[in-house]
């Protein structure tokens, strides 16, 4: 219940971000403007408060534990995607596209607010740990996808403020270093400010869409089912069988569920990939997700 109330707020922001581009008082600038101070405030500020503050309790084991199961799923995911596709009978020109959407999911913006509010401040670190294979993916893998292997992949492209800010993170749980209440006071606010904002950018970007021919397009509901039902439960289902800590095996399934990035559409804008297909697949991927994330929840435990 707790999980579905979380879904309702999260899409009650989402529908002011729609109200508000539809009356013409928010644009794509203002997308873009919320989406900078999420990505290089809010979104770290989500990340190293719990640290800063003691409120968590994860061990160096922990943090090595959900680490290497990050990794496993990312590879899983990889694996998934490149059958998925081609049991589906993607066209060619379309099959990097979707293996993307597959692979890398909204981890951050969804999914962190969904954490930090249902599973609390030890489940929103575990979650923080999965943006490291995430950023060392999208930025590698990703980019070779997208271009078709005809792009040099840069790795210093790989460091970003999230990365930095899981690293601090970590850093903190060794240091347990006396910050001041006013630095932590600052953070909570900031914090705060990622599921709004988030979710906000989000309904903007939907108001540039048709959403009765976002529904209509029969390979791309498929799709998501697959991306927000059938990978979420049978992958949750197995590591629950296999990893005795149900924090880390909730935090999963919420990884596993969110939607597909909306750094595909970057990446897509960026190497001239099919930008309309990446946006429809993130638009309803994040609408259905709404529902398929309790509902996923409530099967599995």
């Amino acid at each position: 219940m707790l999980l579905l109330q979380q879904m309702l707020v999260l899409l009650i922001y989402m529908m002011l971000g729609l109200f508000g581009a539809k009356k013409g008082v928010l644009n794509s600038q203002s997308a873009k403007t919320f989406s900078w101070m999420v990505i290089n405030a809010a979104n770290p500020a989500l990340i190293i408060l719990p640290t800063m503050n003691k409120q968590t309790q994860l061990s160096g084991r922990q943090v090595a534990e959900a680490l290497t199961l990050a990794g496993i799923v990312y590879v899983v995911l990889i694996i998934l995607a490149y059958a998925v596709t081609r049991i589906m009978k993607i066209p060619q020109e379309e099959r990097s596209l979707y293996q993307l959407m597959l692979i890398f999911n909204n981890i951050a913006f969804m999914g962190f607010p969904i954490v930090e509010a249902a599973y609390g401040s030890d489940a929103l670190l575990y979650a923080a740990l999965f943006t490291l294979p995430f950023s060392l993916l999208i930025y590698t893998y990703g980019i070779f996808l997208i271009a078709q292997g005809k792009e040099k992949i840069q790795l210093r492209n790989i460091w970003n403020i999230g990365v930095a800010a899981v690293l601090i993170a970590i850093a903190m749980l060794v240091i347990h270093p006396n910050v001041p209440k006013v630095i932590i006071t600052a953070l909570t606010g900031i914090s705060n400010l990622t599921g709004p904002l988030s979710m906000i950018v989000i309904g903007i970007s939907l108001s540039q869409m048709r959403l009765r021919e976002l529904f209509c397009d029969v390979r791309l509901l498929v799709f998501s089912a697959i991306k927000l039902l059938v990978i979420p439960i049978i992958g949750t289902l197995a590591i629950v069988q296999v990893l005795d800590n149900e924090l880390l095996c909730r935090v999963c399934m919420i990884m596993l569920g969110t939607p597909a990035a909306s750094m595909v559409v970057m990446l897509a804008q960026t190497y001239d990939g099919d930008f309309e297909l990446a946006s429809r697949g993130i638009a309803l991927t994040t609408l259905l997700s709404v529902a398929t994330i309790p509902l996923v929840s409530a099967i599995v435990f």
